[in-house]
């Protein structure tokens, strides 16, 4: 008897719909799964049998078959172990075929009948619902991530004798339901907050229009100066997540397994900062069947790069194309898959090897060369997508011991809110919504400058030292400083303020 179970499998971050098929022969005793499965999908023969028997069911001692289609398609994971089960059953007559119909079903199964948690539980309830159905079946720990999609019921179970229970009309078990409200209530509560830093005033500004602006940032400054706990605190500035943004954030989170337990949505903004050791597959992505890397689980969140230069060239030049696009695609021989990666970057590095040139107190052993070396380890290529650049310094004692209160990250945050708005509306019929992605064809008409402001330009790239290509990052940043002081046009002092954040530009000695 052949028999149909509908399962889903993810690729990329989003999941499409397969069948398990089932054909259960007589003949010799033989379990075997086609369909292009892996290691751990043929694995799930001997997880399927042992769940079966331990529930207290006879297993057949019969030739069976087990198709996952579209064949053509590599199958990865251990969802597909319940499925299986269910198709079993279903074709012994333990489960009646025609009520098998109305579930999409999904789960890992423990040698002792248990459903233990899949990845990408998200991502399968979303294509279940694109494809019209109207019931999925899912192991209990994936509920409630599950359970945000409205409009398909999602039944939690925890054995495979509930579910068999369930199926057969015997068992009663409610659809999950999860209050969004409730889920976003905390969207806007982070453990760190700016009020936390001492002095950095200057640094806080930065970070303040970096955000406004989306753009990205590199900080210089000696080690010690606060550079990793301002970074740490820029999630507690950004806008809140919206619902779309967080699915998408929490579909490539999930795909991981990196979703804490019982977690619906990640309603805070990610925050991911990877060791310079890191590889160049780690970072992007990568695996025979590629997966998401660093610069995708920090969609829509911060990706800090801590000791900049320290990082291999190779890796830090892969961050081109996401830095540019929003996105990462990794081809491989069997698939090429395109990952989300829209983050803010910001990075931050030793101002030169030994880490103290122009420390105050500390006296820097590096010689010119050393450090123009030292700071050539950041191609031109790359420093062009990093808008603003500033330092870091020291900070003196009277700053330490300075106890006044300080401004909270709730306060700013207001602010850059205020800006974005201002963006948006702005650039409603551009396609663009921040200006970090102003493009050259639109400085013209949104970044026009007076002959004062475009004087005071000349005369930094030429006494200063600022690189040419520093021009159109500094009109951007000029734009997002003109936006946060609620002025239409950008002014002189806006432009000057803009100048002081490319520091990297100016000749070192």
């Amino acid at each position: 008897m052949i028999a149909k179970v509908l399962s889903s499998a993810v690729i990329g971050i989003d999941a499409y719909l397969l069948e398990v098929e089932v054909d259960i022969s007589l003949g010799l005793p033989i379990f075997s799964i086609v369909g292009l499965p892996d290691l751990a999908v043929k694995e799930s023969k001997d997880r399927v049998r042992a769940a079966i028997k331990n529930i207290g069911l006879d297993f057949p001692v019969k030739k069976i078959t087990i198709n996952l289609a579209p064949a053509d398609i590599k199958k990865e994971g251990s969802a597909f172990d319940l499925p299986i089960a269910v198709g079993i059953l279903v074709a012994e007559g333990i489960i009646p075929k025609e009520r098998i119909k109305e579930f999409l079903i999904a789960g890992e199964l423990s040698l002792d009948g248990r459903v233990k948690p899949i990845r990408g539980a998200l991502s399968i309830v979303v294509a279940a619902k694109n494809a019209g159905m109207t019931g999925v079946i899912l192991p209990s720990e994936n509920a409630a991530e599950a359970g945000v999609v409205k409009g398909i019921n999602v039944y939690a179970v925890e054995t495979l004798s509930q579910v068999i229970e369930f199926i057969n009309s015997r068992l009663a078990i409610a659809p999950i339901e999860i209050n969004l409200d409730e889920a976003f209530k905390d969207n806007s509560i982070y453990d760190d907050d700016f009020a936390d830093v001492k002095g950095q005033e200057h640094a806080k500004r930065a970070l303040e229009i970096a955000v406004a602006g989306g753009h990205n940032i590199l900080m210089i400054g000696p080690p010690g100066s606060g550079k990793t706990m301002l970074a740490k605190r820029l999630p507690s500035i950004m806008p809140s997540l919206t619902f779309d943004e967080a699915i998408e954030t929490t579909k490539v989170h999930s795909i991981m397994g990196l979703l804490p337990p019982k977690k619906s949505l990640l309603t805070i903004r990610p925050f991911r900062s990877p060791h310079h050791t890191i590889s160049d597959a780690g970072l992007i992505g990568g695996g025979q069947i590629p997966k998401p890397g660093e610069v995708s689980l920090a969609h829509n969140g911060v990706l800090f790069l801590d000791e900049f230069p320290e990082f291999k060239k190779n890796v830090l030049e892969v961050l081109r194309q996401p830095l540019e696009d929003g996105k990462v695609t990794i081809s491989r021989a069997i698939a090429s898959l395109t990952y989300p990666a829209h983050f803010m970057l910001i990075a931050a590095m030793n101002p030169c090897p030994c880490g103290f040139y122009t420390h105050p107190t500390h006296q820097c052993t590096c010689t010119p060369h050393q450090i123009l070396r030292y700071r050539s380890k950041l191609s031109g290529p790359l420093l062009d997508r990093i808008d603003i650049h500033i330092e870091v310094p020291a900070l003196p004692f009277k700053d330490i011991s300075d106890d006044r209160q300080r401004e909270k990250s709730e306060a700013i945050r207001g602010r850059i809110g205020m800006a974005r708005g201002i963006q948006i509306k702005r650039y409603d019929e551009s396609g663009i919504y921040c200006n970090a992605q102003i493009k050259a064809k639109h400085l013209k008409k949104y970044c026009k400058i007076n002959d004062a402001s475009h004087s005071l330009i000349e005369t930094a790239v030429t006494k200063f030292g600022l690189s040419t290509r520093a021009y159109s990052r500094i009109l951007r940043v000029s734009r997002t400083i003109a936006d946060l002081s609620n002025e239409e046009n950008i002014l002189p002092e806006h432009i000057a303020e803009a100048i002081q954040y490319r520091s990297l530009d100016r000749r070192i000695g």
